[in-house]
């Protein structure tokens, strides 16, 4: 089986090779430093999302396998870093357990609809609330570490972590209301039978 590894999917794939990097960054401690850096590198990994989606269309390279494996990267990378933060206890475990069992349900509805041939476009509620989980996500990182309380002072540090959870409270708030804006585009899906195939497959269903 030959994996089209082009230049697209190969970025996709260090995507994926450094999340355990950024783990390990983590939940380290590090002094001073450490949480930026971490907090840097999440930024980098997470900006790849778009360095790969530019360089598919681009290059006319869009393949199934990126379509599977692009998706993938981001949310492994969201969820090591929701569970690092649970670890180090920054984050209240049912945030993360929203954020995740979210991508959990999309995912499985998303399969369904491709096994039916049907695609459902990703929505502007998707698309911020994964700008407002890497932003959140980046202040939970380095809200308490010691440049930031070096160069904002105990009183500018207060105030950045409470924008570090209002911030994440956006992103809880898009991830559900994202979620519901998926099964309403999906409920053709959802309903059944789709074709008229499954109806032929299944008589008493005609019946009912």
């Amino acid at each position: 089986m030959n994996i089209p590894l082009n230049w697209a999917n190969r970025v996709t794939l260090l995507r994926m090779v450094f999340i355990p990097v950024f783990v390990v960054s983590m939940l380290a401690g590090m002094p001073y430093w450490g949480p930026v850096l971490a907090a840097a590198l999440f930024t980098l990994l997470a900006a790849t999302d778009a360095v790969d989606g530019y360089l598919a269309r681009s290059r006319n390279e869009v393949t199934t396998f990126g379509k599977f494996l692009d998706p993938l990267a981001d949310k492994l990378l969201v969820t090591a870093a929701l569970v690092a933060l649970v670890e180090l206890g920054e984050l209240p475990s049912w945030i993360a357990l929203i954020i995740i069992s979210r991508e959990f349900i999309v995912s499985g509805l998303r399969m369904v609809a491709v096994a039916e041939g049907k695609v459902i476009a990703a929505s502007a509620y998707g698309k911020a609330k994964t700008v407002f989980q890497v932003i959140a996500i980046v202040g939970f990182i380095v809200k308490d570490s010691g440049p930031l309380l070096r160069l904002l002072g105990d009183v500018g540090a207060v105030w950045f972590g409470w924008l570090a959870w209002a911030l994440m409270g956006v992103a809880v708030v898009l991830t559900i209301v994202s979620m519901f804006d998926y099964f309403y585009h999906a409920r053709d899906v959802l309903a059944g039978p789709w074709d008229e195939r499954t109806k032929r497959r299944d008589p008493e269903a005609e019946q009912a």
